[in-house]
């Protein structure tokens, strides 16, 4: 396999690369991202579904360029897949001989199904575990995958886009048109009422932003995002009667203004048909789809249980000695199963205390003496998958304040509605504090025993003094009942 691999999807709206670096088997990290609004799809549903030059020529120029940027990169892999708009066109051999003959690029057209199960993989392996019906809106065509478990079970599409029913209904404020030729399309697609829709592509994203502005959301990532189905059914309905200057003051990009009322119809007719109560925003898609499904080829397209991508990314590029983070998951596993129950910490916080054990010194490799900060910002950055917002939050906040004091009132006041409650938020980094401040000496293995009798833990050195923790301790809040003694 490649270390570096270039992913290229030619939609009908834009034409978007990736370029992706492996750190191990199944890590990997984004190096760039590339998007041209290309609109190859501008003008062909009014054309017999034929490309038109002028969109085939801004898409070949815009492949060009994307070949000298994965060139930059020294790429040894480029896959490059195009959707809708390609296979739909009845001169699309043209386009795909040209693109060949000028940049040497192979394009795959792949079917709708196909597309649908990419997005459904991407979001499968790359959104904490759940079931649900992915959505892709596209410019041409809309897929949607039925995920059940973490598991992909089925893959439909329809021949409903953004440009297209533009193109077809309101460029002419066709809107009953437009309704009844969604529906009529809904009414072939064998879905099942789900409570979740999640949402990928531009249209959803925009959607998102939107929200997360209106309710002035703390986190700007989109990724997992998930919010109330009525408030996007709310915003919707005002999109679809807003002006050009009201879209703006609804937090509509302007490069959206033209298809984003087109998205939102299929969206909320497709919400109505499923009778959804909750909506998640997926930052990937096709792309990483795509890329997944080759780097997972030998694994079914799933990662292994119980791992996580970003986490083994994190430690990869940042870990300076892995060995001892594994040291610290085991003393930290074992303070929480022992003090857990003392301070009324729920079980349900302890695979996310031993990931930020895991990570706590991830910054040391930056900076030592502000490493708590930067392993913060590194996993509030860059453990993009496999958790929701208030679980990476919580991990980079109990990293942040892996001292003796604890999360800050400002920090817990402006993410307040993403933490537990302050309590259990100061138990666990008080765990975190704890474990650093035995493992302080840095031993190559657990050279104490830690015992608890009633409320009372105690620290047993196996074979020297604990001087360092010793000291330590007498500085370190610890919350009531309970009791340190270190011999």
């Amino acid at each position: 396999m490649a270390k570096r691999t270039a992913v290229i999807d030619i939609g009908s709206n834009s034409v978007r690369m990736v370029v992706y670096e492996k750190t191990s088997r199944f890590a990997f990290h984004l190096l760039h991202e590339e998007k041209s609004r290309v609109r190859i799809s501008e003008n062909a549903y009014q054309n017999n579904s034929n490309l038109q030059e002028a969109a085939m020529q801004r898409a070949v120029d815009a492949l060009r360029d994307f070949l000298t940027i994965a060139a930059s990169y020294k790429v040894r892999k480029i896959l490059c897949v195009a959707t809708s708009a390609v296979r739909d066109a009845n001169n699309k051999q043209v386009f795909l001989l040209r693109v060949k003959k000028e940049l040497g690029l192979n394009i795959k057209v792949i079917d709708g199904i196909k597309e649908a199960y990419y997005g459904g993989i991407a979001c499968a392996n790359l959104l904490p575990k759940l079931s649900g019906v992915v959505v892709d809106i596209g410019g041409g065509s809309t897929e949607c995958a039925c995920i059940e478990a973490g598991k992909v079970v089925n893959s439909y599409s329809l021949n409903l886009g953004t440009v297209r029913l533009k193109e077809l209904f309101f460029d002419r404020n066709d809107l009953d048109g437009a309704t009844a030729y969604i529906d009529q399309a809904l009414d072939a697609l064998p879905l099942q009422q789900t409570q979740r829709i999640i949402g990928l592509g531009g249209t959803f994203r925009a959607l998102s932003q939107a929200i997360m502005k209106k309710n002035s959301y703390p986190l700007s990532r989109i990724h997992a995002y998930q919010f109330p189905a009525k408030e996007l059914k709310h915003h919707g309905k005002k999109i679809l009667k807003a002006s050009t200057k009201e879209l703006k003051e609804l937090y509509i990009k302007p490069e959206r203004y033209d298809i984003i009322r087109p998205g939102v119809l299929i969206l909320l007719r497709i919400m109505k048909r499923l009778k959804v109560n909750t909506m998640m925003a997926s930052g990937v898609g096709i792309r990483e789809g795509v890329y997944l499904c080759d780097i997972l080829r030998t694994n079914q397209d799933y990662f292994p249980a119980n791992y996580n991508p970003s986490v083994t990314y994190l430690q990869d590029v940042y870990s300076i000695d892995k060995k001892f983070a594994s040291l610290m998951v085991h003393v930290s596993q074992t303070l929480f199963d022992l003090l857990a129950p003392v301070l009324h910490i729920d079980m349900k916080y302890k695979p996310y205390l031993l990931t930020a054990t895991k990570l706590a010194k991830i910054g040391s490799s930056i900076h030592f003496y502000s490493y708590h900060q930067h392993s913060y910002h590194l996993i509030q950055s860059a453990l993009e998958y496999g958790y929701t917002h208030d679980e990476t939050l919580l991990i980079a906040t109990l990293a942040r304040y892996q001292n003796k004091k604890g999360p800050s009132k400002s920090h817990y006041k402006r993410y307040h509605m993403l933490l537990p409650e302050e309590q259990t938020l100061h138990h666990l980094a008080f765990l975190l504090s704890l474990c650093n401040i035995l493992l302080a000496h840095r031993p190559q293995k657990i050279d104490f025993t830690l015992t608890l009798q009633e409320n009372h833990l105690h620290i047993t050195p196996k074979t020297r003094s604990l001087h360092i923790a010793k000291e330590s301790l007498q500085y370190l809040r610890v919350p009531q009942p309970l009791q340190i003694t270190c011999l």
